[in-house]
């Protein structure tokens, strides 16, 4: 006899089977509101040793391994590994100047979106408080794949091991290509951790080319001066 299969269990199996969903998805719009739904949601992933992964700026939700688990899924060498999709360092390298080219930039548009609500609502502005948050897809910036090369592409193996690894990339979710254009992918945001990457990014190596490409485009000298 097949036992009965409830909302909890098909959200959670729903995450298992396709690694992530959208907000706008019905189980997960409801997992987002009802508390009481969320924690049966959540109990029923750490029965298998994983944890609901989830973000306002995100436009996706996932899971990935309850920390406990770690030691068992992977092991001792897989624990010391770099990350545990066995991705090449140079693959790892490029996942890292994608977001930050892609991420910090994004997460710079919403918080000046609520901070513009949150004055609008201090001056009285009527419904200013409802404006929702961007989405993911409306805030994120896209990465010219011509740009990328130029600026990265002798660091990351040139175009053979940057083509093969943005493929690599797109199969794991991180970016999606539309032509020339890389664009932020639904794990992107999801399992790289913010608190921890960016002050490392700010402050660290990419912090001059970020400081470059946010710098405002000197203004044309006036030719009849």
């Amino acid at each position: 006899m097949i036992p009965s299969i409830d909302d909890a269990a098909l959200l959670a199996a729903e995450l298992l089977a396709r690694r992530w969903l959208p907000r706008t998805h019905v189980r997960v719009k409801r997992a987002l509101i009802d508390a009481e739904y969320f924690q049966e949601v959540q109990r029923r992933l750490a029965g298998v040793g994983l944890k609901w992964v989830d973000n306002v700026h995100a436009d996706h939700v996932s899971v990935a391994l309850l920390r406990g688990a770690d030691p068992v899924v992977f092991g001792e060498q897989g624990l010391g590994a770099s990350n545990n999709l066995e991705m090449p360092r140079d693959g790892v390298a490029l996942l890292v100047v994608l977001w930050a080219l892609i991420v910090l930039p994004k997460r710079e548009r919403q918080a000046a979106r609520a901070s513009d609500a949150d004055a609008q609502e201090q001056q009285g502005e009527m419904f200013s408080g409802a404006k929702p948050m961007p989405s993911a897809r409306s805030a994120s910036p896209v990465v010219s794949y011509r740009a990328l090369l130029a600026d990265f592409g002798n660091q990351l193996g040139k175009k053979v091991r940057l083509d093969v690894n943005l493929k690599l990339l797109e199969r794991h979710g991180f970016i999606e290509r539309r032509g020339d254009d890389i664009a932020e992918g639904p794990l992107l945001d999801l399992l790289l951790d913010y608190d921890t990457l960016a002050p490392r990014i700010l402050d660290g190596a990419l912090a001059d080319v970020l400081a470059r490409d946010r710098a405002p485009a000197a203004p044309e000298e006036n030719e009849n001066a």
